[in-house]
C-alpha cells in the first residue's frame, strides 16, 4: 500500500503546449508496473481549457468543482457540473475546461498505451470556444 499525502506533491502550471490560460495540476498519480492507470486533480481558471486530445484507452472525469464545459469534435459543447462522471471513449479527439466566467475542478484518469495516456492536438481556438 501507498498513501500519497495530500499537499506532499508541489502545484504544477498546465503547459502551455496543451492548455490554454490558467490550469493548475495537482496531486499527480501513476500506478506501477503492471499497471498503468494515472490521472490528477486539475483546476481550470475561468477561460482555460484543454488542446483538443485523445485517450488511447479513454479517459474518466470526476467533476469536482465549479462548471465546465466539455466537447467532442463535431459535437455541441456539453456542461459539466459537480458530481458529474464523465466517460469518454478511446480514441475520441475533444477538449475541457471551464466555462468562461467559473473556475472548474475535476480529477482526470486515463490509462496508459505504449507508455503515453493522452495525443495532444492543436489548441482550442477562441471562436471553438465560444461556440
Amino acid at each position: 500500500m501507498k498513501i500519497q499525502r495530500s499537499g506532499s506533491l508541489p502545484s504544477q502550471r498546465g503547459p502551455e503546449n496543451y492548455f490554454t490560460g490558467q490550469v493548475r495540476i495537482d496531486a499527480p498519480f501513476a500506478g506501477t508496473e503492471p499497471a498503468r492507470v494515472g490521472g490528477a486533480t486539475v483546476t481550470f481558471e475561468p477561460g482555460a481549457r484543454t488542446a483538443w486530445h485523445t485517450h488511447p484507452l479513454g479517459q474518466t472525469l470526476i467533476v469536482t468543482q465549479g462548471r465546465g464545459w466539455i466537447q467532442v469534435w463535431g459535437e455541441a459543447v456539453q456542461e459539466m457540473n459537480p458530481g458529474d462522471i464523465v466517460w469518454i471513449p478511446e480514441g475520441v479527439k475533444h477538449w475541457h475546461g471551464a466555462t468562461p466566467d467559473t473556475a472548474m475542478t475535476h480529477i482526470a484518469i486515463a490509462e496508459s498505451l505504449n507508455g503515453s495516456p493522452v495525443t495532444w492536438m492543436e489548441k482550442v481556438s477562441d471562436a471553438q470556444y465560444q461556440g
